[in-house]
């Protein structure tokens, strides 16, 4: 059964948690996320307010999913368990975020490592580089069609 791609509800925040910390790429562990200010508490909030998460589903696991902060245009987050990445999860996962950015905005940006598997998923999905960002990060941007 293919999985399906819905919008992230509040009691779906451990799985994104334990999605989030489970990656390969870009890993950060709890603690790091926590000094970020990213908390269970701060993803509950962003949930409430707003469409801003999506999560793929598999057999009743949450297996990836992808957030938006609609008001600053960004799409900054979108990561797959690493057992679940190849199976076509991404691309609807980020669609599903681009859908709601361009809800209201015309161009919309993410910034990621320059060499990472992502930024060439990214431009695979039609974002165009546009420069470089703080920590050596670079900075993408979509336009809407």
């Amino acid at each position: 059964m293919p999985a399906e791609i819905r919008l992230a509800l509040i009691t779906d925040i451990p799985a994104i948690f334990h999605v989030r910390t489970s990656v390969q790429e870009n890993h950060l562990s709890r603690e790091q996320l926590t000094a970020m200010g990213i908390t269970e508490d701060a993803i509950a909030d962003m949930i409430a307010a707003s469409p801003s998460a999506w999560v793929a589903v598999h057999d009743g696991e949450v297996v990836g999913f992808s957030m938006i902060d609609a008001e600053e245009a960004s799409l900054f987050a979108a990561f797959v368990l690493p057992a679940h990445e190849g199976k076509g999860l991404g691309k609807p996962l980020v669609l599903a975020a681009e859908a709601e950015l361009f809800r209201h905005h015309a161009a919309i940006w993410l910034e990621t490592e320059p060499d990472s598997r992502a930024a060439g998923f990214y431009r695979h999905l039609g974002w165009r580089d546009d420069g470089v960002a703080d920590d050596n990060q670079i900075r993408l941007i979509k336009t809407r069609v």
